[in-house]
């Protein structure tokens, strides 16, 4: 017997070896990401992630699978749309009809609902997996050094959520003290988010209910921060404290959903160009020209403070599902615009299947998956990535390289810009019409291109014939 014990302590300690470097491997792993600073987010990518749509199994665990992948487009923060549990409750079916309105039960079972009708903030939609999933998919995400960030809907809750009955006094409630959907405050009237009961921040209660909500993701599955929904609609107060009590913990990247600029001194990192997106769908379909883009760069010099930056995109998952995939919306253009997104100031955004020339809407209260064959995108956004992480020219947060406009012949229908940071330059030249252009522009001879859509060659004469949405990219020796 004592043999017996001794042969089995010396395997115990054998075993207890050979765990101390794999602890210790797991460990510098953990460690192996900086924590979130503004010097990171100067070069970064940002890549939405729809967890239902990514995959045919649309869980964490096949997302993990390809967080490799992305780490080969540039892609330093990851935001996940809401994981969450979804109310049953007045569920979205359509955006005009909920599950109650459909009487086939198998038809019934089809429709998910929205994400954004929570039920439970500290709780996992068990269509995607478990809070280990989570877990897994936050630390291959540091292994490859990204970031990680949740979508947070502060703004409202599912019709599910245990405040309802627990704390009434947390929502919006009408003349007979009823929950009420979000209203518009111009009008009084419904948005028409049926599925979700309004919260009203008058409560300051409420204020230390819901930011404990969001510290819980940061303290126990090691969160880097939030993408908040409609972060205009809840008082910027509310933001300014609850990023305090965040960063006790850590320091986190906040994104809004928004473009006010007040949101930006004590609350969020980055906002939504909103207004830089519509302008860019107008230019493709020839709507506005030029002069009016350059009208825009100039309105957000002023409105903003220099250290305030925005998201560029050409998509979203709200854009995709309601007003249209790149194509349908830009055409051949889309080329163009993509580039144009990782070259102005900001951040570039990668929507889940843009990388795969997605030209498809997404389902958005029922199941679907994006498609996963590479094609003209992929290449594409590697080469962008590529020239967003590695040169300081395009960098777009808080110390971002200078714009300036270029001067052509036919400002009007070329775009050309420099940025320059450090030595560095990078210049951007498109036509931004559907028709061939020829042009002047005095190009210094030191550049090179970096990338085109066209067989470019900087001309001694100055002289340059663009065919239509034809574009460049040019770096400095």
């Amino acid at each position: 017997m004592k043999r017996i014990s001794i042969f089995l302590l010396g395997l115990l300690t054998l075993a207890s070896c050979k765990n101390e470097p794999k602890q210790e491997m797991q460990a510098e792993q953990e460690q192996q990401i900086e924590p979130v600073s503004n010097e990171a987010m100067e070069s970064a990518v940002i890549y939405e992630a729809n967890i239902r749509q990514y995959s045919p199994e649309g869980t964490f665990d096949a997302f993990t699978e390809e967080i490799p992948k992305l780490k080969d487009l540039g892609v330093k923060v990851i935001w996940l749309m809401p994981i969450y549990p979804i109310s049953e409750t007045r569920r979205k079916a359509t955006q005009d009809l909920s599950i109650e309105d459909i009487e086939d039960p198998e038809e019934r079972a089809k429709y998910l609902g929205s994400y954004y009708a929570i039920s439970d903030y500290t709780a996992i939609n068990p269509e995607f997996g478990s809070k280990a999933d989570l877990d897994e998919l936050v630390e291959t995400a540091h292994e490859n050094g990204m970031y990680v960030i949740l979508d947070w809907v502060a703004n409202h809750t599912g019709w599910d959520h245990s405040w309802l009955e627990e704390h009434p006094e947390y929502y919006t409630q009408n003349e007979q003290g009823e929950p009420v959907d979000p209203l518009n405050p111009a009008t009084g009237e419904s948005w028409g988010w049926t599925d979700v009961a309004d919260l009203n921040y008058d409560n300051k209660e409420l204020w230390d209910a819901m930011t404990a909500e969001m510290k819980y993701w940061i303290e126990e599955h090691d969160i880097d921060g939030f993408r908040a929904d409609v972060a205009g609609e809840v008082p910027t107060e509310f933001w300014e404290q609850a990023l305090g009590q965040l960063e006790e913990t850590k320091p986190v990247f906040m994104l809004a959903e928004s473009e006010d600029k007040d949101l930006f001194h004590n609350a969020f990192d980055m906002g939504y160009n909103w207004e830089g997106h519509h302008l860019m769908n107008q230019l493709a379909q020839g709507e506005i020209n030029v002069n009016v883009w350059d009208g825009y760069m100039q309105k957000i010099d002023t409105t903003y403070q220099q250290d305030d930056y925005l998201m560029n995109f050409v998509t979203n998952h709200d854009e995709n599902s309601w007003s249209g995939t790149v194509f349908e919306r830009m055409g051949e253009a889309s080329e163009a615009m993509v580039a144009m997104t990782y070259t102005i100031p900001g951040m570039p955004l990668i929507y889940s299947g843009q990388e795969y020339d997605m030209d498809k809407r997404l389902r958005f209260f029922e199941k679907d998956t994006i498609p996963k064959t590479k094609g003209k995108m992929w290449p594409l956004l590697q080469k962008l990535g590529e020239l967003k992480n590695n040169n300081e020219a395009l960098h777009g947060g808080k110390e971002a390289a200078a714009y300036n406009r270029l001067k052509t012949s036919a400002d009007g229908t070329v775009l050309a810009f420099e940025r320059s940071k450090a030595g560095k330059r990078v210049v951007y030249i498109a036509n931004m019409s559907d028709q061939p252009v020829d042009f002047e522009l005095d190009l210094e001879e030191d550049l090179e291109l970096y990338l085109g859509s066209g067989n470019f060659n900087l001309q001694e004469n100055d002289q340059y014939h663009f065919q239509p949405w034809e574009y460049v990219i040019l770096e400095n020796n």
